[in-house]
């Protein structure tokens, strides 16, 4: 069971026995819920399929009473696999597998598990299934089906005989165990008498006894039935220990008396005094005060049982505080003698709003007190809000009670947008926004409506895991990517959550001019370079939704100012990696004002962002860039900003400067830096900083410090690189920029590859051709070789040749390639095969790499092959790519991957996005279509997805330099397309603004 982004709860410990009851900080993977989740995935869908009928794969030994027990309950066992579409409580967003049982064939009534019906939204298929109840404490839920959609075969219910189960009694595990469509394990009752397993952080039952046997189930057997010789359901299969063979079955009582309820269409009341009781031992009981007279007269009136009642976790300011302490020991509930949770349940369950009578020992004394007993449903939430990409709602009493905590406050269920914290990726408790308190839901809701657009305000939050510490952050309100407040409510009726916009957003406050000071770096000697100081901006970019392989939702660095009277800012892709974001740029550490992305280099790994200065009012100044490379060996002054984003200088050299090799990233291609020099220098500073220059003593920057992103490691880990880039690459594209004009480059679709004199003999390169080498090139004896050719286009270079010469000139600088960018055809002469030939090669334009259109369908993103796809794969399957996929959504329950191509709808080739949507368009709602699809490593095949509208409306974003924010948003019902959520004018400006035209 997932943990919900932390590895241990701190939660108050409990003095049973270890056996008994396993301590909470146990490794997690010790006890787990029976899920077999899948991969990384956010909305999802429901599924269950009718178990096939195999053969019984009961114990070879089983008796012919046993067979025919067997063949009868496999009919009513049905094979589950789901989705929870978002993050909501203490369950995440997950696809899995699991089991259920028909408990009522004629109204339709399905038995599972609470952690497999979930606690928040999902839909269901197989016929259509939905959730009727969950309950807000025990693991048990119910399904409703039409019975008249199952076809081809008779559907039978199990009986429910909470009363069979005992010590000793053989029973079946015939459920989905391990995924295997249907398994029947065998197992005999060691105890019914053991407290509710723990499993770690996350969901947990409790206030309840546990039957305990050995039947090695594993992931997928949750909620399978356990039953008896004569075919009766004697308990629900729970979960298991991982390091032993022994499984928790939930007793019925409470799903019988649960199902009973709905099928008279009573509500299913349940009482609570926030109260969480353990089942101990006599002997502890003894140890905790529990006097000889009380301890005489319970084992007389239950000669079985084998100890009492005790309070472990007692919840502030819930009904019981104040009137039950920890470890006092239950006696008596409204003058009953109490030694069983289903006793207790009985009571509370029909007393809500009522006052109830408890006697209690405390340290050896009677203690008797009434209390009012609480509605559990009220305290178990049933609705969220999304707003700014993130999820919120109230704190339910189950982690309250995982941290013994007040039932109070706004949880976030889903740390997303402008609520993306950074640490832990759950657990977060919000305490204030805008200095004001966040009493609950409804509080919060009434803030957030009163914001505007664009705004920064003051968070204060809490992790439940450290709630002694106070986090203070200013959030960015994004309510133009991520438009609506909506409200989501579930609907026990239709089994669906109903969605409904609850406020428009207010426009963003027009921004007015701010004054600041640069720091001065005083105790520096090298006072021109540290002037320079004045040149830099920090620069913060948030991209809304996942494009080009990119794997952070958020980046910030430091971007150099190379014309302050425009606004221009040069920054590193590994900052800015796509335009479809938000950039905010910070000015002397204190003036924040939107950024806008102007241009993107193709291969040289940097963006031209542009703030407006006219609300600046600083003493920005403009750096000046050299015009001539910087030599290996020359000294130079490193100034930088180390992780604490502190200035760092000090004095170095330049060690190396070489064609940089960014390695690619095979499980998702990314934008990465090609056909560039890149420089390294004498000091351990250069790599701690992501940012920075390199420059003379008279403050002339010769090289841009920039951060390289590079692959994935194995523990999943992005790889950068901290390298300069020489300031002369820099200066066509600035000097356009500066001249009103978007650069429009052309480049060759190849990546090069540095080859010895050595190489190039054996590949057949002359003697005279290495003496033009190395007179051309003295410190460096050196050609490239084409490495990968780009696909897409039409190839005139092929991969193994190696470059001589470009418009005449002998190539052993990788600079020298530079002159592609103004040309559209380049004279080359190359070795091919050790054969000499002169080549006419046409250039390609950059104008149209970057993404410009991206659909969302399903849960994926979709878009067309981005540059470093192109780099990498030697065949364009089509112009459908599968960039990245939502947790519970139906692109990830039914694997649908990144880095797939989609070729086929419904046997309808698609080619294009246009294509792609005109055929899904088609596609009912809640229906299954095939589409064929081909991996990355050129393997074909057809899965099938149930679309799913509800959850996932299709959404298509659409680059529109008339837009504010430059993009176009706009979602689709049915077969048309409509605005739907429009993005907010705001303070951003047009291209001729930016330009100063």
């Amino acid at each position: 069971m997932e943990t919900n982004g932390v590895s241990a709860g701190k939660r108050k410990h409990g003095g049973s026995p270890a056996p008994d009851r396993p301590t909470k900080h146990l490794r997690e993977e010790s006890f787990e819920i029976d899920e077999d989740e899948m991969m990384p995935g956010e909305d999802g869908s429901f599924i269950v399929e009718a178990s096939r009928m195999l053969p019984p794969t009961a114990a070879t030994h089983d008796s012919a009473e046993w067979q025919r027990t067997i063949e009868s309950v496999v009919r009513n066992v049905v094979s589950i696999r789901f989705c929870q579409t978002c993050s909501f409580d203490t369950d995440s967003a997950i696809t899995s597998e699991a089991t259920g049982f028909v408990v009522d064939a004629e109204k339709g009534y399905i038995l599972t598990n609470r952690h497999v019906v979930c606690s928040g939204p999902f839909s269901g298929y197989c016929c259509d299934v939905f959730p009727v109840y969950r309950d807000p404490i025990h693991d048990f839920g119910i399904l409703r089906f039409d019975p008249k959609a199952i076809k081809y075969m008779p559907v039978a219910a199990l009986e429910l005989r909470p009363d069979l189960a005992h010590v000793g009694a053989e029973i079946r595990v015939v459920g989905n165990d391990a995924g295997e469509k249907l398994s029947i394990l065998s197992g005999v009752i060691s105890r019914v008498d053991r407290n509710a397993p723990d499993y770690g952080d996350g969901y947990n039952d409790f206030n309840t006894n546990y039957i305990q046997a050995a039947a090695s189930a594993s992931g997928g057997s949750s909620g399978s039935p356990v039953v008896n010789v004569d075919g009766y359901a004697v308990a629900l299969q729970a979960g298991g220990s991982t390091e032993a063979a022994t499984d928790y079955f939930l007793p019925l009582d409470r799903p019988l008396r649960a199902l009973r309820c709905i099928q008279t269409g009573q509500p299913v009341t349940r009482g609570t005094i926030q109260t969480q009781w353990l089942l101990k031992p006599f002997d502890e009981c003894r140890r905790v005060g529990l006097t000889a007279e009380w301890e005489a007269a319970v084992r007389k009136g239950f000669p079985k049982e084998i100890g009492m009642l005790v309070a472990e976790i007692v919840l502030p300011e819930g009904p019981a505080h104040n009137h039950i302490e920890e470890g006092d020991i239950l006696i008596k509930l409204n003058g009953e003698l109490i030694t069983k949770f289903v006793q207790l349940d009985n009571i509370l369950d029909s007393s809500v709003g009522q006052k109830v009578k408890l006697l209690v020992q405390r340290g050896g004394q009677d203690m008797e007190v009434e209390i009012e007993v609480g509605n559990l449903h009220d305290i178990t939430p049933d609705r969220f809000v999304t707003v700014c990409g993130a999820a919120f709602h109230d704190l339910s009493y189950q982690l309250a009670r995982l941290y013994a905590i007040a039932v109070k406050g706004v949880y976030v269920c889903e740390p997303a947008g402008s609520f993306r914290f950074d640490g832990m990726d759950k657990g977060w408790i919000i305490e204030s926004v805008g200095n004001k308190k966040c009493y609950n839901l409804s509080a919060f809701i009434d803030i957030m409506k009163s914001i505007p657009d664009r705004a920064r305000v003051v968070v204060t939050y809490r992790h439940l895991r450290d709630l002694h510490t106070m986090h203070t952050s200013i959030l960015y309100i994004d309510r133009h990517w991520s438009t609506k407040m909506r409200m989501a409510i579930r609907n026990d009726s239709t089994g669906l959550w109903d969605f409904s916009d609850i406020g428009d957003p207010l426009p963003p406050v027009d921004l007015v001019p701010r004054s600041a000071q640069f720091i001065r770096l005083d105790n520096v000697s090298y006072s021109a370079a540290t002037d320079l100081i004045r040149s830099f901006v920090r620069i913060s970019c948030t991209m809304p939704i996942k494009l080009d392989g990119f794997p952070r939702a958020r980046k910030t660095g430091f971007g150099l100012v190379v014309d302050a009277g425009l606004g221009l800012v040069v920054v590193s892709r590994a900052v800015v990696p796509y335009d479809l974001c938000d950039i905010s740029i910070t000015v002397a550490e204190s003036i924040i004002v939107p950024g806008k992305v102007l241009f993107m280099h193709p291969l040289q790994n940097y963006a031209v962002v542009q703030y407006d200065p006219k609300l600046v009012d600083a003493p920005v100044q403009s750096a000046k860039l050299s015009t001539e490379h910087v030599k290996q060996g020359s000294p130079t002054i490193f100034l930088g900003f180390n992780q604490n984003l502190r200035v760092v200088v000090a004095k170095t050299s330049v060690t190396d400067i070489t064609t940089v090799a960014v390695p690619a990233n095979s499980s998702a291609p990314r934008y990465r830096a090609i056909n560039v020099d890149a420089i390294t220098v004498d000091t351990s500073l250069s790599g701690q900083c992501g940012s920075g220059v390199l420059a003379d003593e008279d403050g002339t920057v010769q090289a841009l410090w920039l951060t390289y992103l590079g692959e994935r490691t194995h523990s999943n880990k992005d790889v950068e690189y901290h390298l300069g880039l020489a300031t002369p690459s820099l200066l066509p594209v600035i000097r356009q920029l500066q001249a009103g004009v978007i650069p429009k480059l052309r480049m060759l679709n190849v990546e090069l590859h540095l080859v010895q004199m050595s190489q190039v003999r054996i590949m057949g390169v002359s003697d005279e051709w290495i003496r033009k080498v190395e007179e051309d090139n003295p410190e460096r004896h050196q050609l490239f070789m084409v490495r990968k050719v780009e696909c897409g286009y039409s190839q005139t270079l092929e991969e193994g040749d190696v470059i001589l010469t470009i418009n005449g000139k002998v190539m052993t600088r990788i600079t020298e390639l530079d002159v592609m960018y103004d040309h559209d055809f380049l004279d080359m002469v190359v070795v091919r095969n050790c054969e000499e030939m002169t080549l006419k090669v046409p250039t390609v334009p950059t104008e149209d790499l970057e993404t410009d259109r991206a659909v969302i369908f399903c849960g994926a993103v979709l878009h067309r092959p981005h540059h470093a796809v192109r780099q990498q794969i030697s065949t364009l399957h089509s112009e459908i790519y599968v960039s990245a996929r939502t947790r519970g959504s139906p692109a990830y329950q039914y694997q649908l991957v990144p880095t797939n191509f989609i070729v086929a709808v419904n046997g309808v080739k698609t080619q294009d996005l246009t294509a792609f949507l005109a055929e899904v368009s088609k596609i009912p709602d809640n229906t299954y279509f095939r589409l064929r699809v081909i991996t990355f490593d050129n393997i074909p095949f057809v899965i099938t997805i149930k679309k799913n509208e509800h959850y996932f409306p299709t959404m298509e974003f659409i680059k529109d330099p008339a837009e504010p924010c430059g993009w176009r948003r706009q979602t689709y019902e049915g077969t048309s397309a409509h605005a739907g959520t429009q993005l907010i004018p705001s303070t951003a400006f047009s291209t001729k603004q930016i330009l100063g035209l």
